[in-house]
């Protein structure tokens, strides 16, 4: 068995309060000796998330500076990263010719060819067109666009305008909620645009704004943050992308296609040049968001929302289709990862997120970043847009493939880009760089959908489900959180429902919650700081081992211990009782309690009477007893029988 630092001593310690204890207040049934259970022993290895061949995958961390056009020497898919990442495209569709050269021209470079502008007109159709490969998803594209243009209301219709003339940078920070406007302020960021005016007809692109605020020294406490989401668009271009694929917007493949009026002015009348695959407007709004993120973690999920919300009003407005947006998120995810973990980038990225944190702390009157997480969600969805969790949850998952059938194998194991790790550093700051891959491997999207099976993996990644935690534990895991650190490090919680045959250890002393409908079969080791179990069944199938620090059950309904529950001498177990079995553990095999200390609160609106008796803990066979028992404003006795223990209220 494999035991973690410190563990051994607290067995060692404990045996002998193993085989003879002495619990305060009544007796029972109980027999008052038990045997040592040891601690789950998991399947013994760690998951891993490899990158791919970085042979045969050239990583686009290490080559994005090959996304150029007008370059002859990154002309083609095989040297340009930024074609390369979105290649997956190329099971759809064929362009006409396989090179950056759509409007584009460029010089001869050694044993490099020049290159020589496409004949492509941009026009669907004609003779100088590629080649639909996939009619039925090529055909479900543009139809999704008709239907949603259709269908668009006027709300949907500002917010399409909205979004495609005003800085992009401005309009992601919609979902930062709370903080919204003490972002605004302290980046000293601004718009002119507000609502569609009245001479929208004629006017063009006519944001006198600033975009994404004032950096430098300009800004001296907030400067760090404005120039770091600049420098998250280094070689981030789609115009790569565009002039390589060359193909057309969807309003220009159907009539049917309604582009919102406000924006009819906006249409480009040179289509050789105004490729739809990929959209721009995706591309900056995904890094913009990953970069806020980055920053001010607390809002990570919500801000990304908003970051996929600018892209599905791109559809909305009739510019672009889904393809062209799903593959405007992998470049900006990609392109994000590769400037954070730029060296270059190495200060600027601590000086930004510190300066987060300190000015929006300053300004919600708090000085912790926990309390700061408590402020940034305060605000319901009167006021907040991105308040309701779930539901962003579902436009998320929606947004990332549009309902699209997949056209490819829907099996394959997920693949994790190298860098990719760095996109969670800050959201999940007590893993190491391996085990965020592994979450970003298990929270993945299932295989085949069009575009999104690029080789390195990064059209899969769902980062709203990876700020969630891990998705499976196909490896034993080990927790470690350092509550002096603060923020994330201090306390977290986990909402995804975690599946796998993994063994979960938590250690340190942070508080981590689990609040999915866990499945995990390993078992559970608490072996440091605080476990909270806030659903019937986060803590899985298998075996609990309350070896050290505390399991708090705030869950509303009875928690379910698949396995076996052992309770060793300086642990503590916290019970949160309710009604409908809120806060009571009820375990499918044998309780062996070897001392500890249990602590019973009472959730509100719950309150017993002097003389009832709660049933409080049960299991297939209960041994042993608790050193001590408090419960918050009562004197109780507590009865153990075989199978149960039971607390009296005596006043």
């Amino acid at each position: 068995m494999h035991l973690i630092p410190g563990q051994r001593r607290l067995i060692a310690a404990s045996i002998a309060s193993l085989f003879a204890l002495t619990a305060c207040g009544g007796g029972g049934g109980s027999d008052d000796t038990v045997s040592v259970l040891r601690a789950p022993q998991g399947v013994g290895h760690a998951d891993s998330a490899p990158v791919a061949d970085e042979q045969s995958v050239l990583p686009f961390v290490d080559y994005a500076y090959t996304n150029q056009r007008g370059d002859a020497r990154y002309a083609t898919l095989e040297t340009n990263a930024g074609v390369r990442v979105v290649s997956g495209f190329l099971d759809v569709w064929k362009p006409s010719t396989l090179i950056v050269d759509a409007g584009v021209t460029a010089v001869a470079n050694g044993s490099l060819p020049a290159v020589v502008a496409s004949s492509w007109t941009g026009v669907p159709g004609d003779a100088t067109d590629g080649t639909v490969l996939s009619t039925t998803t090529h055909a479900a594209n543009v139809q999704y666009v008709i239907a949603a243009t259709a269908s668009r209301t006027t709300a949907q219709e500002l917010a399409a305008y909205l979004d495609d003339r005003r800085g992009k940078g401005y309009s992601v920070t919609d979902g930062l909620g709370p903080m919204t406007s003490a972002w605004r302020t302290a980046a000293q960021q601004t718009t002119t645009i507000a609502s569609i005016p009245a001479d929208a007809g004629t006017v063009l692109y006519n944001d006198g704004g600033n975009n994404i605020g004032v950096g430098g020294s300009g800004n001296a406490t907030f400067g760090g943050v404005v120039d770091f989401i600049g420098a998250i668009g280094t070689n981030a271009s789609t115009e790569a992308a565009k002039r390589f694929y060359k193909y057309a917007r969807p309003w220009r493949w159907s009539s049917s296609v309604i582009v919102a009026p406000s924006l009819v002015p906006a249409k480009s009348s040179t289509p050789n040049t105004d490729g739809g695959y990929i959209s721009g407007h995706a591309a900056e709004a995904t890094r913009d968001a990953v970069a806020m993120a980055y920053v001010f973690p607390q809002r990570f999920q919500e801000v990304l929302a908003r970051g996929l919300e600018l892209g599905e009003n791109r559809i909305l407005a009739g510019m672009h289709s889904p393809l062209d947006v799903m593959s405007g998120r992998i470049l900006g995810q990609a392109s994000a990862a590769a400037n954070i973990v730029a060296s270059g980038n190495a200060t600027l990225k601590q000086t930004a997120y510190s300066q987060a944190q300190s000015a929006l702390m300053a300004a919600a009157g708090v000085t912790t970043a926990a309390a700061l997480n408590t402020y940034a969600h305060a605000a319901d969805t009167s006021t907040d847009r991105f308040a309701d969790h779930a539901a962003n949850k579902a436009n998320y998952l929606r947004r990332l493939t549009y309902g699209l059938t997949p056209i490819g194998d829907t099996t394959k194991a997920a693949t994790v880009p190298k860098g990719a790790e760095a996109l969670l550093e800050t959201r999940l700051p007590y893993l190491d760089a391996s085990q965020r891959r592994v979450v970003l491997k298990t929270t993945a999207l299932a295989s085949g959908y069009p575009v999104l099976d690029d080789a390195e993996g990064w059209g899969r990644l769902n980062l709203f489900a990876a700020a969630d935690g891990y998705g499976a534990f196909n490896g034993d895991v080990a927790v470690t959180m350092d509550a002096s650190l603060g923020g994330f490090s201090a306390s977290d919680a986990w909402q995804n429902s975690i599946a796998g045959v993994g063994k979960l250890t938590k250690a340190g002393t942070g508080s981590l919650a689990l609040a999915g409908a866990n499945t995990y079969s390993g078992g559970t080791e608490i072996a440091g700081g605080t476990l909270v179990a806030a659903s019937a069944s986060a803590l899985g199938t298998g075996d609990v081992y309350l070896g050290a620090g505390t399991l708090v059950c705030s869950a509303s309904s009875t928690l379910s211990i698949g396995g076996a529950l052992s309770v060793i001498d300086g642990a503590s177990l916290t019970l949160q009782i309710g009604d409908a079995g809120a806060g009571r553990v009820t375990s499918g095999g044998a309780v062996a309690l070897g001392g500890g200390t249990l602590t019973v609160s009472f959730k509100p609106g719950f309150a017993p009477s002097v003389g009832d008796t709660l049933s409080v803990l049960k299991g297939a066979s209960l041994r042993g007893k608790f050193t001590t028992i408090a419960v918050t404003g009562h004197e109780v006795t507590p009865t153990y029988t075989a199978t149960e223990l039971l607390l009296h209220i005596d006043g």
